[in-house]
């Protein structure tokens, strides 16, 4: 499995959520802190979306916007100059998006002409992540992650955003199950999208664009529980091993040993969270040679023990 897959599938708690959101006249929201990554497809019209502390990010028809951390935050628009809305903000429930689909009005319909065309019409919600999994891949994103709509707009994402739009225009059949399954494409897809963009400087971008860490970080992600050296990993880059230390801790953020015991910790985490595998078996599979070796390890990295996090993560389910 390639790095991404590995981390998204890591880090997912359950389906995507979302609602159908429509902003007449003047309007304005203060959309929720979510669990997980906020999302926004503008399906008509504009808006804008402003985080705490944040610029202003004015979202076109056929743009995508996604807030990684699930910050609170403002959506407005409306007909007026500067596109924000003028009338009281409404706030807007996690709640709302339980159901399937939900759907909300923003603003009074109509306006001085009498009109009742909403002023924009989005798909919005969130992709519930797993914090206690979440990966450096996704700290090196801003707070709001934009991909405006454009002719130059990759084909494949072009693709999930049309078949998106014609799902919520002309639902059929297995609506609700094809949008959640489109989310979950389009997820990945903004994130491949952003990064194959952002692949120069330092930070997971260019990492992934690195041939050689990005061979090395898959090996890991998907062989965790190998008896990985810095050496052996450096030949695995086709480097020496001062070479490949200082190149993977340059682009990564970390040392080598040190990512690769978080990356035992997060495999191991899922494991528990999502398998009744016994901690010697879930032990030996995450490199350690003793159950007791590695419930010290859990415990440093994750903050508690992992039978305790087992029992957790199994009434936060119920």
């Amino acid at each position: 499995m390639d790095l991404l897959s590995q981390v998204s599938a890591s880090m997912r708690a359950d389906r995507p959520r979302w609602a159908h959101l429509t902003g007449h006249a003047a309007w304005a929201c203060r959309f929720p802190q979510v669990p997980g990554a906020a999302f926004h497809f503008v399906l008509g019209g504009t808006a804008s979306l402003t985080v705490p502390g944040g610029e202003r990010t004015t979202l076109g028809a056929g743009s995508v916007a996604l807030v990684p951390a699930g910050l609170p935050h403002r959506l407005a628009g409306g007909p007026t100059p500067a596109g924000d809305g003028a009338g009281a903000e409404e706030a807007l429930s996690p709640e709302l998006f339980d159901a399937t689909p939900g759907a909300f009005r923003i603003g009074a319909p109509g306006g001085p002409d009498g009109g009742q065309e909403p002023a924009a019409v989005l798909l919005s919600g969130y992709f519930p992540l797993d914090r206690s999994q979440c990966h450096p891949l996704l700290d090196d994103l801003p707070p709001v992650l934009h991909l405006p709509a454009r002719p130059a707009q990759e084909a494949p994402l072009r693709g999930v955003l049309d078949l998106l739009r014609h799902e919520q225009d002309t639902p059929g059949m297995g609506s609700d199950a094809a949008t959640g399954v489109l989310l979950d494409t389009l997820f990945l897809y903004v994130l491949r999208s952003w990064y194959r963009e952002h692949g120069a400087g330092t930070g997971w971008g260019p990492a992934l664009n690195d041939p050689a860490i990005s061979k090395v970080l898959c090996a890991m992600h998907n062989s965790p529980g190998l008896p990985w050296t810095v050496e052996s990993l450096g030949s695995l880059a086709g480097l020496s091993r001062s070479a490949f230390a200082r190149r993977f801790t340059d682009l990564v953020g970390s040392p080598p040993l040190a990512h690769l015991t978080r990356v035992r910790m997060v495999t191991a985490a899922q494991r528990l969270r999502q398998s009744d595998t016994t901690l010697s078996v879930i032990a030996q599979q995450a490199g350690y040679a003793s159950e007791f070796a590695f419930s010290a390890a859990f415990k440093r990295a994750m903050g508690t023990a992992p039978s305790t996090y087992r029992r957790g993560a199994a009434a936060y389910a119920a």
